[in-house]
Parts: structure tokens; sequence; C-alpha cells
């Protein structure tokens, strides 16, 4: 009989994970607590549900989240293929429509002979071969259970969504399509213009608006690289305007002059009904949403199709716990993915689900467990979160700085240094692929043997 595998969590971890170890011969028991069991954030009982259409992040291949995505899909990952499916326009990222996405997802698991999906809550680590994959928002009985598993404390911090907006309620004659330097084969953003007065005003209406509050006894820590736009407002005048309201190269087409700032909404669907307000995640309260942003050049009538808000992110302290491999140290068939391990953002979510995956089948068939090379993408990662040297462990998005350092000595070029990176990256992921036995594999948008030299 084929060996029997449950996972915990039908995220994009947890689904890339079934698909993984399905497609590797083993049984597949996929449990989703929704809709049954809600969370602060997601509503209904979508699979691989995401809460924005940007949350993929950059495709290009010498950026180290467009590397990561090569790399899964080189291992014919199942979330990176549905974001192919369902993607709208977005310059240089990879946005997706949401709900074609997650049933691209959703239309894959379900015809695979492998995998059952179950509709109910988890509340305790079962026995035998696991996957863990619950995501930040965990219900509360698992979380008990997991945390007396590690007997450790949670580790936490807040997160937060932008605002989606409809198309039709936008003023037109105010915001202008373009996207930055013209990038991307259209103009893929609108965008909505300041000037220095407008700026002032709406820089002082955010630092002076009512906020969501932590809960009692709880501090509100953010992650850095999802900062809500009133922490940044917070940290000076200036901030968002060279953050995500800068200006730079969305010149108004119009008048060919630079706004003083620019805050860019990004299509959110295939319909292009609903726009999502780039980088604009919030945790004021929804009624001061609605105030401060339509006081915005043309937002004036603005519908909300979603207002933004916070939710906390639970997460192990796995730099005690893991292996390079993703699984617990004191229980081997206990495998941790997804954004509870301590990776941060949807794609490395993802890149984990896709490693507990393919490392599970191997442990159900007796093969060696062999962590993925710290020098690729996916690798680094792993070997971040399971890093014994850690006084406490940090979530992250991946980045180059996770990565070993290059053998060759000497200063080089950022850009050089990055296409160095790449291209080791590149040749050690597929040597160490055709070692695991897949003699074809190969990497979408660099060259097999040298990756290649960037474009820009």
């Amino acid at each position: 009989m084929s060996p029997t595998v449950t996972i915990i969590g039908a995220g994009l971890a947890g689904c890339e994970a079934a698909y993984q170890a399905a497609s590797r011969g083993c049984q597949v028991r996929l449990f989703e607590m929704r809709p049954a069991v809600s969370t602060d954030v997601h509503h209904g009982g979508r699979l691989a549900d995401l809460v924005c259409s940007n949350s993929l992040r950059s495709d290009d291949p010498f950026h180290p989240v467009g590397l990561i995505k090569r790399e899964m899909a080189g291992w014919d990952s199942l979330i990176i293929a549905a974001a192919r499916r369902a993607a709208v326009p977005a310059g240089s990222a990879l946005a997706v429509d949401r709900e074609a996405f997650s049933q691209a997802v959703a239309e894959v698991l379900d015809r695979h002979p492998n995998i059952e999906l179950i509709r109910e809550e988890v509340t305790a680590i079962p026995d035998g071969p696991v996957i863990l994959a619950a995501g930040p928002l965990c219900s509360d009985a698992l979380s008990r259970d997991l945390y007396r598993f590690v007997d450790d404390t949670a580790l936490y911090f807040y997160d937060a969504i932008a605002p989606v907006l409809e198309y039709d309620s936008l003023d037109h004659d105010v915001v202008y399509l373009k996207s930055r330097y013209d990038k991307g084969e259209g103009a893929d953003y609108l965008n909505i213009p300041l000037d220095r007065e407008t700026y002032a005003a709406f820089h002082h209406a955010l630092v002076t608006g009512e906020r969501v509050e932590a809960k009692q006894h709880e501090k509100m820590i953010f992650f850095e690289g999802c900062l809500p736009a009133e922490i940044m407002a917070d940290r000076g005048v200036d901030t968002l305007r060279f953050g995500p309201m800068k200006p730079v190269g969305l010149e108004d087409p119009r008048t060919g002059e630079q706004p003083y700032a620019v805050i860019q909404l990004r299509q959110d669907n295939f319909a292009k009904s609903h726009w999502n307000m780039v980088g604009f995640q919030t945790q004021l309260k929804w009624g001061e949403q609605k105030r401060i942003f339509s006081m915005l050049p043309g937002l004036a009538n603005a519908r909300f199709v979603r207002y933004g808000m916070i939710h906390r992110n639970t997460y192990v302290d796995s730099a005690k716990h893991l292996t390079p491999t993703l699984q617990f140290r004191r229980r081997p068939d206990l495998f941790l993915a997804g954004q509870i391990s301590g990776v941060e953002g949807y794609v490395e979510s993802a890149a984990a689900g896709l490693m507990a995956g393919v490392n599970m089948a191997k442990f159900l068939t007796g093969e060696a467990v062999v962590p993925f090379p710290a020098t690729t993408a996916m690798g680094a990662l792993a070997h971040y979160v399971s890093f014994e040297g850690h006084a406490k462990l940090d979530p992250t998005n991946i980045n180059f700085g996770l990565l070993p350092p290059l053998a060759r000595k000497g200063r080089m070029k950022r850009r050089e240094k990055r296409a160095a990176l790449v291209r080791r990256a590149v040749t050690d992921m597929i040597a160490f692929a055709r070692a695991q036995g897949l003699a074809d594999f190969t990497m979408p948008d660099y060259d097999a043997a040298e990756a290649c030299s960037p474009n820009s």
C-alpha cells in the first residue's frame, strides 16, 4: 500500500506540500478547517487563499523572490503554475486574480487521485507522518497543542493588509494609468497624484487617525517588510514619499510633470473592477480609512470592496526545533511548513511546503532525506529557520543576504554580485535536483550551464 501522510492546513504551503507528496506516490489526507472555522482575515473556504493580488511580489529573475519562483517552477510547483495561469498585468510583479488563482489550485488537487480533502478542524497534532502547515492563523486549539509539544512560548508579529477599491467609483479625470518608468507591456497601474499641500494634509491625517489597538498585555510588533502606512508615516514626514508614495518615473502623461507624491493602485482581478492600494496596508479603524482615504484626489466617492486590517501571525522558534529538512529534531515524521515555520511571505511559505512535501515523500519511502542546498534560494530559507545560532528567530522574506558568501575575493558591483549569486544558485539547484533523480530538471529563464547575465 502507498504510504499516507496527514497535512494540516490548505493554504499555499499545505496545498503545495500535498501536491508534491501526492505526485510522488503518497496518499495525502489534506485537512482544512474553513469554512466551518474562520480566521480573522479569511472568509469562506477557498484553498490557497490570498489576501492581496500582489502577494507574490517581484517576477524579475534576478530578484531573490524571482529566483525562488523559478526554482519552484523547476520542481513542478503547483502554486507557481496556478499563479501563471491567473496572472493579471502588474509591470515586473507577478500579481494574480485571487479567485482564479485559488480555483486553479483547487482544480488540480480535486482531480488528483492521491489527495483527499477533509473539511474539518484538527485540534491536536495526530500520530503518524504529518506536515503541519496550519499557517500563522493556526486555530487556538491546535496552537496550544503545538506549543505543548515544543515546550515553548508562542512568537508572533502583527501583519496588515491594504484596502481594495471599486474601479468605477474612482474619478478617472484625476487618476491616471502608468507603470513606473513605463516598465512592463503597458500601463498597469492607476496613479493618484498628490501635490505638496495635499500630501502634508494626508500625512497629518494618517499619524493622527484612530488605530486598532493590540490585545491586552500584548505589544504591537510589526514585520519590517510589511509595515502599516501609519507606522511609516510616524517615522517622518517624508518616509512615505521615499517609500510606497515615491513619485519618480510616474510623470502624469496629461501634464508631463512629476507629482510631489503618488499612491499606486494595482489590478486585483481579471475583470479590472477591483484595485488594491499598493503599500497601504493599514491598522486604521474602518471608519477612519473611509474618512482619510476619501481625502485623496480622485477618491472622494471611492467604494471599498474590502477595508485594510491587521491580524496576529503566530510562528514557532524553529531554530530550536527544526532540521534544514524542515523535520522536528525530536520527531522526524513531523514536518513544519509555511509561515508558522518562521518564513515570511506567500512565496516563501509555498517554497517551504514544496520542500516539506518532497522530503516527506522521501522519508516515507525510506530514501535519504537531504536538505536543499543553502546556496539556492529555497535551501537558504530552510537553513535560516533551522539555524541554531539565532538568539530568537525573526521571520524573513527571501533575500540574497541569506545565501552564503561567494568564494570570489575582492569587491564586486551590486549587479555583478547578484548575477553571480543567481548563477551559483541555478547551477547548484540543477545539480541537486538531477542528483535526486530529476534527470530533465531545468529552471525557466536561465541558461542551464551558466544562468545568464542580467539585462538591467
